[in-house]
């Protein structure tokens, strides 16, 4: 059976929300984003929809060099690489392709966040957390299984996912892009 790979890039901007939500969690990283491709130049997330504006958010397409991750020139993170099959690689993508297809329907949910605080999920039609956004579409496509539901689920969480391989950790702007 052939193997696909899809790359998690867990990061930390150091912006306001970041230093809040890492208050919180005590987590070193505090964001999560999805990869097809080691080159990080499309990265799937939810997040600022400008860089230099922290209140609109939504689903967005990052890229490890630009955008958010260019202005903040001091962000931390980790990747790692996960090995899927043909099949959940094609899940994933269809899954993926579902939101993109109506990408300005979506807002980040602020409201999401304090769920986690408080254990208690608050789910509101599309609207999603970065986590939340990426746990769901891993679910969908049979890579990750938990317990814990998308809109509880914090970015470490989604470090305890099986088969993942170290790839780098460091300041995004030195990552070397192979």
């Amino acid at each position: 059976m052939n193997k696909k790979n899809i790359y998690l890039v867990f990061s930390n901007t150091g912006t306001m929300l970041a230093k809040c939500i890492n208050y919180y969690t005590k987590d070193k990283y505090v964001h999560v984003s999805l990869s097809f491709d080691e080159s990080f130049k499309k990265m799937y997330s939810f997040g600022r929809v400008f860089p230099s504006n922290p209140f609109i958010g939504g689903l967005v397409e990052e890229n490890l060099k630009d955008g958010v991750y260019k202005k903040f020139q001091n962000s931390q993170c980790i990747i790692y690489r996960v090995q899927v099959s043909n099949k959940q690689y094609l899940l994933l993508k269809e899954e993926l392709e579902k939101f993109l297809k109506d990408q300005k329907k979506y807002k980040y949910s602020l409201l999401g966040l304090i769920g986690v605080i408080i254990n208690k999920p608050i789910k509101r039609s599309n609207r999603y957390f970065c986590s939340e956004f990426v746990s769901h579409l891993l679910i969908k496509s049979n890579i990750y299984d938990s317990d814990k539901i998308p809109s509880l689920t914090k970015p470490s969480d989604l470090l305890n996912i099986n088969q993942k391989e170290f790839i780098y950790e460091g300041l995004t702007y030195e990552y070397k892009i192979s």
